[in-house]
C-alpha cells in the first residue's frame, strides 16, 4: 500500500510492538503527530513537559520493561533538548530510539529556522544515527534503528527525518521485527580456561554489573554463585540481579560500597566480573584494585575487555548464554573458610546511620518494608541515590533505575513516569534530592495531566548534599554555591502542578505518608526534611584504593 512518510513512521512503530511513546510536537514533526492522532487507539503518546523529560521517560520505560523506548521531538531546540537523555541512555546501555524531524531537504545546511545538525551533535552519544532524506528508505531505516538499539550491547539510536520525507509517499509493506540473537563469541577452549581458573580459586568473589540486568541473566547468576560457593557484590547498575536479602550478598562495591565488599574484593584470589565495566567509581585506584586476585571478565562488548583492568581470562558473549555454558561445566565448589570470613566482615562492618533523626536511610528502609521490596525505585543523582542503593533491598532486576554512567541530575522523575507506563501494576517511586528535583520538577505536570500514580520523594536538606559532603571532607567546609535554603515550597509547587503533597518532618510521619501516597493512586509528592550535614558512608576518596573505605566512626577516631 502507498503511505506517506509520517504514516510509515507510525506503521513501523506498530511493527516493533511499540505501545507507548513520549514526546513534544513542533513544526517539522507535525505530519508525524497528525498520523499519531489517527492511531491514538493503538499507540499511547505521553506529552512531556520538556523534551528532556521525554527522553528520560523513554529510558525509564526501556529499563523497566527490557523493550526499546521511543521518544519524539521536533527540530532545533526540540532535538537538542533530547541530548542529555540520549547521553544518559548511552552511558548505561539503554535501548531507545529517538525520532526527530528536521527542516525540508532544500533548507538543510542553510541555517534555516530551527535547523540543527542533530545527527552530528549526537554522533558521540548514540550507538548509531541516521538522516533520512528519501521516503523510500524510511521504513528500512527505522527497522534497522530498532534492531541496533536492542541487540548486542544495547544503546540509543537517533533517526532524523526531513519534513518533506514525512509528507512524501511510497509503497509500504509490513515486515516482522528482526529476531535479536544472543551471541557467544568466546571459544570452548576459553570456557575451559575459565572453568579451570574457577576450580583453582580458594577465595572467589563475584562482581555483578548492569550487563547482567540487560542480559536477563539473574537466574544464571544466582545458580553460578551457588555452584562456586562465592560471595556476591554488585554495582549501582547491577542491583537486583542477586537477591539483596541473600546471605551471600555483601552489598555494593566502590566509592560508596560496603566495607565488606571493598575489603573482600581486595582480599580475594579470583574476581569474576559479570557484565561490568570496571568504572572509576568502582575500582578507585586501578593499580591497587583486587591486586591479590586473578580476574575473569565476562562481557558482551569486546571493547570493555582489558580497557580499565587487565584480565587473566575473558569470555566475550551474551552473559546469559555464557553463564549457562559455565554452569553446565562446573562441579560444585566449597569455600567454607572464605565464606565464614566474609560473614564475619558483614557482622563487623554493617551499614549504619543516626537513628535519632529523620534521615534518608530510614525513609528507604520504610519504603522497602511497606512495599515488601517490590517497588520500582528511580533516583536522581547524589546522596539520596547512594542511600537508595544501600538501604533498599533489591531482590529483582529492573527495579532500580538510575543514571550511573553520566550521573544525570533531573533523570528520575521522567524515568519514573516511563517506568509506570511500562509497568502499570508496580508501585513506582522516584527518590530525588532537592537540588535534583528543581531541574525537572515540571514533569509533575505530566504525571498529573495523565493521572499517572507515581510517588515523588524529595529528600530535602536545603543543600546540594553530595557536593557539600565533598566540600566538608576535602575543601575545608567552604560551601561555595551549595546552599539552597530559599523560599521554594515544594508542596505548593506540587499542588500547583496538580499533584497531592505531604510534608514529612519527623520519623513517625514517614510510614503514614508512604501508606497514604500508595493508597491515593494518583501522583503524590513527599517533601521530607532531613539535616543538611547527613553524609553517605562508607566512602572512598577519589582515586584511592577501595581498601581505604572509611566511615563516620573512622573519622571520629582520627
Amino acid at each position: 500500500m502507498v503511505l506517506t512518510g509520517a504514516e510509515i513512521v507510525v506503521e513501523c512503530l506498530k511493527e516493533q510492538g511499540v505501545d507507548t511513546v513520549f514526546g513534544y510536537p513542533g513544526g517539522t514533526i507535525l505530519n508525524v503527530y497528525d498520523a499519531l492522532y489517527k492511531h491514538s487507539n493503538e499507540i499511547n503518546h505521553i506529552l512531556s513537559s520538556h523534551e528532556q523529560g521525554a527522553a528520560h521517560a523513554a529510558d525509564g520505560y526501556a529499563r523497566a520493561t527490557g523493550k526499546v523506548g521511543v521518544c519524539l521531538a521536533t527540530s532545533g531546540p526540540g532535538a537538542t533538548n533530547l541530548v542529555t537523555g540520549i547521553a544518559t541512555a548511552y552511558m548505561d546501555s539503554v535501548p531507545i530510539v529517538a525520532i526527530t524531524c528536521n527542516v525540508n531537504l532544500p533548507l538543510l545546511g542553510k541555517d534555516s529556522f530551527q535547523e540543527v545538525d542533530i545527527a552530528g551533535i549526537t554522533m558521540p552519544i548514540t550507538k548509531h544515527n541516521y538522516i533520512v532524506k528519501d521516503v523510500n528508505i524510511l521504513a528500512d531505516t527505522l527497522r534497522k534503528a530498532f534492531a541496533i538499539a536492542g541487540s548486542g550491547r544495547p544503546g540509543p539510536v537517533l533517526v532524523d527525518i526531513t519534513k518533506d520525507v514525512t509528507a512524501n509517499s511510497c509503497e509500504y509493506a509490513k515486515e516482522e521485527p528482526a529476531t535479536v540473537e544472543r551471541l557467544v563469541r568466546c571459544s570452548e577452549q576459553e570456557i575451559t580456561e575459565a572453568v579451570q581458573l574457577i576450580e583453582q580459586a580458594q577465595k572467589p568473589y563475584i562482581y555483578v554489573g548492569g550487563g547482567a540486568v540487560i542480559a536477563e541473566a539473574y537466574q544464571e547468576v544466582r545458580e553460578f554463585a551457588q555452584i562456586i560457593d562465592a560471595p556476591v557484590c554488585d554495582t549501582l547498575m547491577g542491583k537486583g540481579v542477586y537477591d539483596g536479602h541473600d546471605a551471600r550478598y555483601t552489598g555494593m562495591i566502590g566509592m560508596h560500597g560496603t566495607k565488606t565488599s571493598n575489603f573482600g574484593v581486595s582480599e580475594c584470589d579470583l574476581l569474576i566480573a559479570l557484565g561490568a565495566r570496571f568504572s572509576d567509581r568502582v575500582v578507585g585506584n586501578p593499580k591497587k584494585f583486587a591486586e591479590n586476585a586473578k580476574v575473569l571478565h565476562i562481557d558482551i562488548d569486546a571493547a570493555e575487555i582489558n580497557k580499565n583492568i587487565r584480565t587473566d581470562v575473558s569470555l566475550v558473549g551474551d552473559l546469559k548464554e555464557v553463564l549457562g555454558k559455565l554452569n553446565a561445566r562446573l562441579a560444585k565448589q566449597e569455600h567454607a573458610e572464605w565464606m565464614q570470613h566474609i560473614a564475619q566482615l558483614k557482622e563487623k562492618f554493617p551499614l549504619s546511620y543516626d537513628q535519632s533523626v529523620l534521615s534518608c536511610p530510614y525513609i528507604m528502609e520504610e519504603i522497602d518494608r511497606l512495599t515488601k521490596g517490590e517497588a520500582i525505585i528511580t533516583t536522581d543523582v547524589g546522596q539520596h541515590q547512594m542511600w537508595a542503593a544501600q538501604y533498599y533491598k533489591y531482590s529483582q532486576p529492573r527495579t532500580l533505575l538510575t543514571s550511573g554512567g553520566l550521573g544525570t541530575m533531573g533523570y528520575g522523575l521522567g524515568a519514573c513516569i516511563g517506568a509506570k507506563m511500562g509497568q502499570p501494576d508496580r508501585i513506582c517511586i522516584n527518590i530525588a534530592g532537592d537540588g535534583c528535583f528543581r531541574m525537572n520538577m515540571n514533569e509533575l505536570a505530566t504525571a498529573s495531566r495523565y493521572n499517572i500514580p507515581i510517588i515523588q520523594v524529595v529528600i530535602n536538606n536545603h543543600v546540594l548534599g553530595m557536593v557539600r559532603q565533598w566540600q566538608t571532607l576535602f575543601y575545608g567546609k567552604r560551601y561555595s554555591q551549595t546552599v539552597l535554603n530559599d523560599g521554594v515550597d515544594f508542596c505548593k509547587v506540587a499542588e500547583g502542578l496538580g499533584c497531592e503533597a505531604i510534608l514529612v518532618t519527623k520519623k513517625e510521619e514517614v510510614s503514614p505518608a508512604i501508606e497514604k501516597a500508595i493508597a491515593l493512586k494518583k501522583p503524590v509528592l513527599l517533601n521530607c526534611i532531613i539535616p543538611e550535614d547527613d553524609k553517605v558512608f562508607p566512602m572512598v576518596p577519589a582515586g584511592a584504593p577501595i581498601s581505604e573505605a572509611f566511615d563516620a566512626k573512622d573519622l571520629a577516631a582520627e
